[in-house]
């Protein structure tokens, strides 16, 4: 499979496939790939740090994991020239094979996407899971708030494992060691298990 030159933006805090990220972005780096991903209606990597911080510091090193996961800009609003604020949904993943840095600082991996989740129906046992999502979801819609003031993207699919599972991931508090473990998890089905292995309490009816 040939690699696919793709733009990465490291950050503290990952992304899943269908998921919602807001971001400000003020470094040129970002602000030139923004730019240009809004020209040229295309996407970026976003990928989790294991060293180093989102801002760029001269004496530090980024240094991040090897599968992140494709953003594709909603929205975008020019707060000030050097400010916009995203909203952006998550797409496939994919795999750094390669990376480098480019101009002002910018890391461009060399990647080979990931293939999308297949569709894996939740069984009995954790049909709680979904329940309570959807309940989330059904509270937020009750309360009258907007698609945008709810952060979950739709369709809503409560009957596939993979993302029911996503969607917990981003919302419940784990580490960023185990979201990027879910992440990488390729059998949508354990990514759920392990969510409510780790969260049981909250599953219960």
């Amino acid at each position: 499979m040939a690699l696919q030159p793709v733009p990465l933006f490291p950050l503290g805090a990952g992304l899943f496939p269908d998921g919602l990220l807001a971001l400000r972005i003020f470094e040129v780096r970002y602000l030139d790939m923004v730019k240009r991903a809004l020209k040229e209606k295309t996407g970026f990597g976003v990928i989790l740090l294991s060293e180093g911080s989102e801002v760029r510091a001269p004496d530090k090193t980024e240094r991040f994991h090897s599968v992140g996961t494709m953003a594709e800009i909603v929205d975008a609003d020019a707060l000030q020239p050097a400010l916009l604020l995203l909203r952006c949904k998550g797409g496939e993943r994919f795999r750094v094979e390669a990376s480098h840095q480019a101009k002002y600082g910018l890391w461009m991996g060399d990647v080979v996407p990931i293939a999308n989740d297949p569709v894996v129906a939740i069984p009995p046992d954790l049909q709680p899971a979904a329940n309570r999502l959807g309940q989330l979801i059904a509270a937020f819609q009750k309360k009258g708030a907007s698609e945008e003031q709810i952060p979950i993207y739709r369709p809503y699919r409560l009957d596939e494992c993979g993302w029911v599972a996503n969607r917990w991931a981003e919302m419940l508090p784990f580490s960023m060691t185990q979201r990027q473990e879910l992440l990488e998890e390729m059998n949508p089905e354990a990514r759920l298990r392990a969510v409510v292995g780790s969260m049981g309490d909250l599953f219960e009816e």
